[in-house]
Parts: C-alpha cells; sequence; structure tokens
C-alpha cells in the first residue's frame, strides 16, 4: 500500500528522488516505475538487497523507462551521504517515528532538497 499521493508530489520523469528508509522499498518500486531516478536509502542491509533485487527484476521486465536509474544506499537518517540540494523531491514515510533524533533526521532532508523541491 503507498502512503504517498504521488499526483500530490508532482513527480516527473528525470527527477532526483530520496526514499528515506525505504524499508521494503514499495514508494521507492513506484518513483521508478514513473521514470524518476530513485534512491532509497535504509539502514537495513537486509531490506536493500531485497530491494536491488527487485530493482533489477524490474529493469527486466521493462517496468521502468529506459534510462531510469535505481539505486540503493546504506545510511543513517541523521548523517545522509548526500552533498546539499541533491533531490527534487524526497520521501521519507513513515520513518520519524523510528529515529531518535528526528531533528536531526528533519534537518538533514531539509538540507539535501534542492530548492522548491518537495517532501512527502
Amino acid at each position: 500500500m503507498l502512503t504517498v499521493d504521488f499526483d500530490k508530489l508532482d513527480l516527473q520523469p528525470g527527477h532526483l528522488v530520496l526514499d528515506m528508509g525505504a524499508g521494503a522499498g514499495r514508494h521507492a518500486f513506484e518513483v521508478f516505475r514513473r521514470g524518476a531516478h530513485i534512491v532509497a536509502l535504509d539502514y537495513s542491509l537486509a531490506d536493500l538487497k531485497d530491494v536491488s533485487g527487485l530493482f533489477a527484476a524490474m529493469r527486466e521486465a521493462g517496468e521502468a523507462p529506459a534510462g531510469t536509474v535505481a539505486a540503493t544506499v546504506n545510511g543513517d537518517g541523521t548523517r545522509l551521504p548526500f552533498p546539499d540540494d541533491t533531490f527534487d523531491r524526497i520521501i521519507c514515510s513513515e520513518v520519524m517515528e523510528h529515529i531518535p533524533d528526528d531533528s536531526a533526521a528533519a534537518a538533514e532532508l531539509a538540507r539535501v532538497l534542492k530548492p522548491g523541491g518537495t517532501i512527502a
């Protein structure tokens, strides 16, 4: 079940999107399917292995537009490994309640979002 309204997110093909706390990847897969470039970040290596495998299967099945990039990154939401102003859109759904220092995570999300970008 998707908990992000992709119409309100105004996701466009070619956007670079961060799914912070991607878990099993449900939102990341929808981003990939819609033709945006996706980085699925999670703290769980096991989840990321599964997400990476599904990205590959989607690509092989033709479920993502040609040229669309999907990557997985292991990381901590309070210390994101990306430069400032990197992402056009950020998804962070059902994640903040699991991060003890949610203020630090919110500051990191704001730091890596491009000016005029959107966080869901």
